[in-house]
């Protein structure tokens, strides 16, 4: 019997977006890169559209498209920031998918996954239904088909899970070997044999039965070359690969060698794993010794003869099952000796309750709108594929029958985003690694705070204080944190955005960027509707009002304002609502006393008029915060680089005679 083989990768980055601007903002971390997404991208993502294949002179033989031959899995979030910020990419991986129905009998090669990357076992059925619809849609809009298979966050099981993707249409997913409890032959139902020790065989397909008497199919990858090619260096030589995938006799009946892996193997974790990944297949293809296949092929063209039952509450990447997300199971990804991660179980009974609080404020609220408010949560994905008036509008006429008042419109749209926060919150990597201070940790903190926000926004409900004290349970590893309570008070509610600071952040970025009458700021708009600026030397004013606007929520309010630049870092600004009869006197005080360069006065007024609504650089969205340090660094930057210049210069030969008598130089 001809070999089959099939490689998965599953790329997927967690949702790095700021949840207020959703954009994502500067990583110091990623540099050179502006943030990881765009860092993986160039190294991974784009090389594998374009990956090498070079001849024995190690000059490039042929460029090929990896996705186009392999079985892969994107995650929704990172394919909509991708179509945002690397179209390019993003077209070559659509392209790849159509190639692959040429090359595998109508199959493609792509996956859908649950939307997040949530650990659906921990989930409510609530949030598994919604992220498995969700993740299905997200891939019908970018694929323009229906998907055959989804991918489970880090392949996290049970048996409720399979049952809500089976009723959606999904025909198989894929486990790690040891998700495998026991397994037989069809008809031969007292003849079950234990495999609990990773003694599934990975070569066939199996069949699930499930509680409700619907069915899925599930393929079990050979775990042994996967580890090899993830950790023991299996990616140094492609032609090596393609030998082990092959190297086995094929067994009497159809068969299939196959692994799944992070798809960041190829070439982020792995330097130069694209091009490994790239000879692989093209050794296997052009020595003809298998053929290359995907699980929606290899299951239309063999009949599936074996069953298995799972391991309930189990993972790839927790030998525990699903601990490492509930619990202090000494999964971790290092840090300092001595660390825990005890805070892992009252972080998540934190989002428990939070999640729980919110969703009878929720359902309450969306009542007086719709008979199904989860229905319409559901539907919400529509929404948010397309982030515009008029998507968000023919949503709500699709499915409320009509577009509602601007007040009720408001409300509904901020209802439907304290749920699509509440679901982001829970994304995997929040617990995965090993300090709830970590990047990933405080990015669910700030969807919390979010849907906090949120409910008190729609639905004058404050829970702030109340997930605060359930945060103070979970200790953290660093002493002068302490705990979750004050890595979110310090970390997390400083990064809360309303209308009036997005107002300040513009006022203050205006004073180096000319706006147009309307100007977009990251998921707001601000309408300029009187602007004035005055300049002295290095001090500058500005005096204006306008309208801010959220782009998601429609929420909006009239916003005066009022920045002083007195150079270098220094900004002092006042933003507040916009009162009418005392706007004039405001505007004439404060632009009076500057052009009399009594910038005490200036400071007094802006103190007097904006009260405790006053902002700093310190307000800025991080982005801008670098971009005008920089401006106003650059001088002081050019003065040092001259001063070094000169001394090097100056001292030169000096330097030069105690260098070649082999001298040490003055420290």
């Amino acid at each position: 019997m001809k070999r089959f083989v099939c490689i998965h990768g599953h790329f997927y980055q967690p949702p790095r977006e700021n949840p207020w601007l959703q954009e994502v903002e500067i990583q110091d971390s990623a540099y050179p890169y502006h943030d990881w997404n765009e860092r993986i991208t160039a190294e991974c993502y784009a090389r594998n559209a374009h990956a090498r294949i070079l001849d024995d002179k190690h000059k490039i033989s042929d460029i090929i498209n990896n996705y186009s031959r392999i079985s892969f899995n994107f995650g929704p979030t990172l394919l909509s920031w991708m179509q945002r910020k690397d179209p390019a990419v993003y077209a070559d991986i659509l392209e790849a998918d159509a190639l692959s129905r040429t090359n595998f009998s109508g199959h493609g090669s792509a996956m859908a996954q649950v939307y997040n990357h949530i650990i659906m076992p921990l989930a409510n059925s609530r949030d598994k239904r919604t992220q498995v619809i969700w993740g299905i849609k997200d891939f019908e809009y970018r694929f323009k088909r229906k998907p055959e298979g989804m991918w489970l966050a880090e392949t996290a099981v049970d048996l409720e899970t399979l049952d809500i993707m089976a009723q959606q249409g999904i025909k198989f997913t894929i486990l790690a070997p040891h998700q495998a409890k026991r397994v037989k032959y069809t008809g031969q139902d007292m003849l079950w044999r234990d495999v609990a020790l990773n003694s599934v065989d990975p070569g066939v397909a199996y069949l699930c039965h499930l509680p409700s008497g619907r069915t899925i199919h599930i393929f079990f990858y050979d775990g042994p070359i996967a580890r090899g090619v993830a950790f023991e260096g299996l990616l140094n030589n492609g032609e090596d690969f393609a030998k082990r995938l092959t190297r086995d006799t094929p067994a009497p009946g159809a068969r299939m060698v196959h692994i799944a892996t992070d798809g960041e193997t190829y070439g982020h974790h792995h330097k130069f794993g694209d091009m490994a990944l790239a000879y692989c297949l093209h050794s296997i293809e052009q020595g003809a010794l298998a053929q290359l296949t995907v699980y929606g092929e290899f299951l239309e063209k063999f009949p599936v003869i074996h069953e298995v039952e799972i391991v309930e509450n189990s993972s790839w990447s927790c030998p525990h099952g699903i601990e490492r997300w509930r619990s202090n199971c000494g999964c971790s990804t290092g840090g300092q000796s001595g660390w825990h991660q005890m805070w892992r179980a009252p972080l998540r009974e934190a989002m428990d309750w939070l999640r729980d609080r919110l969703a009878s404020v929720y359902e309450q609220q969306m009542s007086a709108y719709t008979s199904d408010p989860w229905g319409l949560r559901d539907a919400y994905i529509d929404a948010i594929l397309e982030r515009s008036p008029e998507g968000t509008e023919r949503f709500l006429r699709e499915h409320l029958g009509r577009v509602p008042p601007e007040e009720e419109k408001i409300r509904i749209l901020k209802l439907l985003e304290m749920q699509f926060n509440a679901l982001l919150m829970y994304t995997s990597c929040g617990w995965f690694f090993n300090e709830i201070s970590g990047i990933e940790t405080v990015q669910i903190l700030k969807y919390a705070a979010r849907v906090i926000q949120l409910a008190k926004e729609a639905a004058a409900t404050d829970v702030q204080e109340e997930f605060v004290r359930l945060l103070e349970r979970a200790p953290s590893n660093a002493p002068e944190l302490k705990n979750g309570g004050v890595i979110y008070s310090s970390m997390v509610v400083p990064s809360v955005v309303d209308l009036l600071r997005v107002g300040a952040h513009y006022a203050m970025t205006s004073l180096f960027e000319q706006y147009p009458d309307k100007a977009h700021m990251y998921a707001y708009t601000v309408n300029t509707g009187e602007y004035i600026l005055k300049e002295a030397g290095r001090q500058r004013l500005a005096v204006g009002r306008g309208r801010v606007a959220s782009e998601i929520t429609g929420e909006n309010a009239d916003i005066q304002f009022a920045v002083l630049h007195l150079g270098d870092h220094n900004f002092i600004g006042g933003v507040d609502y916009f009162k009418p009869e005392g706007y004039v006197p405001m505007q004439g005080d404060l632009t009076g006393a500057f052009s009399e360069s009594n910038i005490p006065e200036v400071i007094g007024l802006i103190n007097r008029y904006f009260g405790s609504r006053n902002y700093s650089l310190w307000h800025l969205f991080k982005q801008e915060q670098q971009n005008i340090l920089d401006q106003v660094l650059r001088s002081a930057m050019e003065d040092i680089e001259s001063s070094f210049r000169h001394i090097y210069e100056q001292h030169y030969p000096l330097m030069q005679i105690k260098n070649e008598s082999r001298l040490p130089l003055p420290r």
